[in-house]
């Protein structure tokens, strides 16, 4: 099909002009406001998809120059509306949201989008942009199965990221003009999504099983592997959640807006049906585990979400969370192999994780610094308040080598090492690690999590063999 840049052309939203549904972007963005207005989006469904756009619509504000734009499809919209094509947004969007993004992108010269009464989709889209044009010629460009109908009369059809089938279909309509295509995103993408990397945390489940110096045990450690699975498949679950619930904020930090979801490269609709899914397989790999992982998995979970929906904006309260959930993962590890932490394990950990919690936001708040700004976005912390940041954080992990100092000179060492003296030289590396961390971070060279940036950094990496080597060594004859 050839293109004929004399007719008016029609542009699709969803997909098309953006990488991404607001539909679903606006239904996050209103449960983050308040998760139990769930109960009236079900109900505002009952009365019809238009009547739901319409009552979201009116409630949240969406941002259109953080949203991410199809670029080349953008380019190819400012070409031809430079050369005077007439270009009009036709979306099932509602027509506040299609407005604004219209006004800010500035080639459209109208907008035909949703209302309260009709979702402007499908036939209904085809009957409005006939009634537009007098049933005279038009281009329609889009990227869904859905638009087939309105591809069935246009004179041009322009196709913009298709979904599956899409192409074979155009195809037997006399095929597209113009096809943008990006590449799919790939497994790693998706990897990516979920955070598997953020796994590498799930390894503290094996904690209470190394801590009982029961490695040995081959059934145990199956229990453990298959735990570190649930957890991850439940954590991947949450971190999906908190990501669309974040992806206003994240589109506008320097980093988390090249995320997968924030920066468009998976579609909000799959990470969406991704989030039960994933909960879903965790439940049932749990059940080859005692019923109490099942509830430590549950309680972090219902933490979690409580995280993200209101905990996250209370300054101190988030980084106690944050601390509170590396120990649920020791404790869980403890509930999978029925071997319950010691009190100087859920010691040491909680005042370590807490000291890493408090580096993972003076980072955030060097960085914020850095770019004289003031407040971070959806945290309850000014850049101010890094001084004592650092104080509390530095604290905390001296604690922890206190907690260990403690450990060594207790009665409790002797039925595990027949050497406990050795395990002194653990206090000096830790000190060397906590007060190094902190240094790095107030230089602003931790960027990430601190607990990947630890995996990562090869400083690290040899005081963990080094701290491996001394317990060997004082359990050794």
């Amino acid at each position: 099909m050839n293109s004929n840049n004399t007719i008016p052309l029609f542009v699709d939203l969803d997909g098309s002009l953006i990488k991404t549904d607001m539909l679903v972007e606006s239904v996050f963005a209103l449960l983050k406001q308040n998760p139990l207005v769930i109960f009236h989006i079900i109900l505002w469904l009952l009365k019809g998809k238009a009547y739901l756009k319409n009552q979201i619509a009116a409630r949240v504000e969406i941002n259109p120059e953080m949203l991410p734009y199809n670029a080349a499809f953008l380019d190819y919209l400012r070409k031809e509306a430079s050369g005077a094509r007439e270009i009009i947004l036709a979306t099932a969007t509602n027509s506040k949201i299609a407005h604004g993004i219209a006004d800010h992108v500035g080639v459209f010269k109208d907008v035909i989008a949703s209302d309260d009464t009709t979702n402007l989709s499908g036939k209904r889209k085809l009957q409005k942009i006939n009634e537009y044009t007098h049933d005279d010629k038009f281009a329609y460009a889009g990227n869904s199965t859905k638009d087939l109908p309105v591809w069935k009369h246009a004179d041009e059809i322009i196709v913009v990221n298709p979904e599956s089938g899409v192409e074979k279909a155009v195809g037997k309509l006399g095929g597209a003009s113009h096809t943008f295509k990006e590449s799919m995103p790939s497994l790693k993408t998706y990897l990516k999504a979920i955070r598997v990397h953020q796994w590498v945390k799930n390894a503290l489940l094996f904690l209470p099983l190394l801590a009982a110096h029961k490695a040995n045990d081959t059934a145990l450690l199956l229990d453990a592997f298959i735990a570190f699975i649930a957890f991850g498949f439940c954590a991947s679950s949450v971190y999906l959640l908190n990501d669309m619930l974040d992806l206003s904020a994240d589109r506008q930090h320097k980093t988390k807006c090249k995320r997968p979801l924030a920066s468009g490269s998976v579609n909000p609709v799959i990470a969406t049906l991704l989030i039960p899914a994933l909960l879903l397989g965790s439940l049932v790999i749990s059940l080859f585990l005692p019923i109490e992982f099942l509830l430590v998995l549950f309680g972090y979970y219902i933490t979690t979400v409580a995280y993200s929906f209101f905990l996250k904006k209370q300054a101190i309260v988030d980084v106690l969370l944050l601390a509170s959930l590396y120990t649920l993962r020791i404790i869980a590890g403890g509930a999978a192999t029925s071997i319950f932490p010691s009190f100087w394990l859920l010691a040491f950990s909680m005042f370590i994780f807490l000291s890493l919690a408090l580096v993972k936001r003076s980072a955030e708040l060097v960085n914020l610094r850095d770019s004289d700004e003031q407040d971070v976005k959806g945290r309850g912390y000014h850049s101010s308040d890094l001084e004592y940041l650092h104080s509390m954080g530095a604290a905390s992990g001296y604690l922890s080598v206190l907690v260990i100092a403690l450990y060594i000179n207790s009665e409790n060492v002797l039925v595990f090492y027949r050497h406990p003296e050795i395990l002194w030289m653990l206090c000096p590396l830790l000190l060397y690690w906590v007060s190094r961390i902190w240094l790095k971070t107030g230089r602003g060279e931790v960027h990430e999590d601190p607990v990947l940036f630890a995996f990562k950094d090869m400083q690290s990496r040899v005081i963990v063999l080094l701290a491996v080597a001394i317990f060997v060594t004082a359990n050794a004859f």
